[in-house]
């Protein structure tokens, strides 16, 4: 008679394959399931456990997410999510290429972890070009290939520049489609297509781009579905309309649930076993929310040896005690139960804490000077209530003595200061939605290319959160009457923080306090913040070049020369 590691009894199990869940008996050897039974009485085993009432399932796998999105470092995100349930993960690292190039890609790819870590190749760094953003570095041919042939990597990350990508000539993103292709034919090519349809959808995926994360409506999800794409649905997609066009067209084989963006003060509360809470809250059957947070994600990433409780695959799995609130009892990583782990710092190159090289602001960056008098119309970016998407409107200004008196304007000024050193650019846009109170925020975390951005109602508060976030060489500061009343440091490349996670929860808590205190309502106030320098995501943005629209990708002028002129 065979002895194997550990044998699970009366367990209500996921069936994969059925998508039922069947009380059975597990057997695990090593790091495997190795066989499964109505009852397993023809082995012994070192160690049995009682699973009667609890439910047992396949470990969580997110295909698409971004460390650097929780603010932390590989270390620190493994320790964190193994107890909400998740065991695998695959990563987009284009924040911190953005900054720090393909050593910043490795040194995140040779960090170990307990949560198993694949990673994606970022396509798009910068996400448009270097004449639209500076960024501290960038990924090209050179650094596809050798990327390709790290063992870890599992996918081509997110391509977000629709323009070049369907351009006549040929595009570095066509370049670096062509090379993963020639590499390995079956490797994923992820996708960033919000507001995508039509032909330009189909040159999408002509161009092999077949997935999806942004935000979708109930038409996106069916005509991006029908038309080959597969979706990863996060939490801004997660609405009743959308789940019932999922459910009612039955499309479980072609989504998976994942987060995208989980920041570090929510990371404590949860992780993808909070969005299948709310899918399952939202109408999805639980059945399928496993299914989808399991089985599809493993199968698009071509993770063949887990996603699923069956003789000879990986023994990642979470015994629940309840299906009703998604209650986890207990998470087992390769078979031996996860009992937490001794944080162990991980130490960086000394460069990666030195990477914000800009000067400190002055009240005269704040002066907006015009050779017109009288009035003019400006355009605006007007935040929206939700989502990371903006609009384009406009506002008439006065002007005094060649300045535009944007103080008076009930509008906040937003700067961009390019901080890597090579041009010392400084761009500026004014924004509707934002912050009410006298104050400002500043951070380095400004997506994707994370220069310095400050914005504010008052030109002493921007000088003050300007030059923390200067001092601190990165992080997020909030300034209210000429006083810094929030801040959290991200002293690794200006957008990770090397230290306990549960600390910089509660300083990005305070930063979110802060900022409502000020007048910002959002869902979400730090992404939303954080993405109005993100050119890829509609419809108007801001970098260190200037005001951006972002799907023609041409660049704007503050002032509006008519009334009339597109795009105002």
């Amino acid at each position: 008679m065979k002895c194997i590691d550990l044998i699970l009894r009366n367990g209500k199990v996921y069936n994969t394959f059925l998508q039922r869940f069947e009380e059975k008996d597990i057997a695990i050897l090593e790091d495997k399931f190795y066989y499964l039974a109505e009852q397993i009485t023809s082995l012994e085993a070192r160690e049995e456990i009682d699973c009667t009432g609890q439910y047992i399932i396949p470990g969580l796998i997110d295909i698409h997410m971004h460390i650097e999105s929780s603010m932390t470092v590989p270390k620190e995100f493994s320790r964190m999510v193994i107890p909400h349930g998740v065991t695998t993960v695959v990563a987009d690292p284009h924040e911190i290429a953005n900054v720090l190039g393909i050593k910043g890609i490795e040194t995140f790819i040779s960090s170990e972890t307990s949560l198993d870590i694949f990673y994606g190749i970022p396509s798009s760094v910068p996400s448009t070009c270097e004449v639209l953003e500076t960024t501290g570095g960038s990924i090209g041919i050179e650094e596809v290939h050798r990327l390709l042939e790290n063992p870890r990597v599992m996918c081509l990350g997110e391509v977000m520049n629709f323009k070049d990508l369907v351009a006549q000539e040929e595009t570095l993103i066509q370049k670096i489609i062509k090379v993963t292709k020639e590499k390995n034919r079956f490797l994923p090519i992820e996708g960033h297509c919000p507001k995508i349809s039509g032909l330009e959808l189909a040159q999408f995926i002509y161009a092999g781009v077949d997935a999806d994360h942004t935000q979708q409506t109930p038409d996106s999800i069916y005509e991006k579905i029908t038309n080959g794409m597969f979706l990863e649905i996060q939490r801004k997609s997660l609405t009743k309309e959308n789940v019932e066009v999922l459910i009612n067209n039955n499309f479980y084989e072609y989504f998976a649930l994942v987060t995208d963006d989980v920041m570090a003060d929510h990371l404590k509360e949860g992780h993808l076993n909070e969005i299948i809470k709310q899918a399952i809250a939202l109408g999805l059957p639980v059945e399928k929310a496993i299914y989808c947070s399991t089985y599809t994600p493993a199968r698009r990433m071509h993770l063949n040896d887990r996603g699923l409780i069956a003789p000879g695959k990986l023994a990642d799995f979470v015994i629940l005690e309840s299906l009703e609130d998604f209650k986890i009892e207990s998470v087992y990583k390769r078979g031996k139960k996860y009992e937490g782990e001794c944080r162990s710092p991980q130490v960086f190159p000394e460069a990666f804490y030195h990477t914000v090289q800009c000067k400190g602001a002055e009240l005269q960056d704040f002066i907006l000077k015009t050779d017109k008098t009288g009035k003019v119309w400006c355009r605006v970016i007007q935040i929206q209530p939700k989502g990371t998407f903006t609009k384009t409107i406009k506002k008439q200004l006065t002007i005094r003595e060649g300045r535009i008196q944007w103080e008076e304007s009930g509008l906040a000024l937003l700067a961009i200061y390019e901080r890597y050193g090579k041009n010392g650019n400084i761009a500026y846009a004014l924004v509707d939605g934002a912050i009410t109170e006298k104050g400002a925020i500043a951070t380095t975390w400004a997506h994707d290319h994370h220069n310095l951005m400050v914005m504010g109602t008052s030109p002493k508060d921007m000088v003050l959160a300007q030059q923390e976030v200067l001092k601190m060489q990165g992080g997020y500061v909030v300034t209210k009457n000429e006083i810094v009343r929030a801040r959290a440091v991200l002293n690794v490349g200006g957008i990770v923080n090397d230290g306990p996670l549960e600390v910089l929860a509660e300083d990005l808590g305070a930063v979110r306090q802060a900022m409502r205190v000020l007048g910002y309502t959002h869902d979400n106030e730090i992404m939303s913040f954080s993405t109005l320098s993100l050119p890829v995501s509609p419809e108007i943005k801001v970098t260190d070049h200037g005001l951006i629209d972002t799907k023609t990708q041409n660049l704007l002028s503050l002032e509006v020369e008519e009334l009339n002129e597109d795009n105002c």
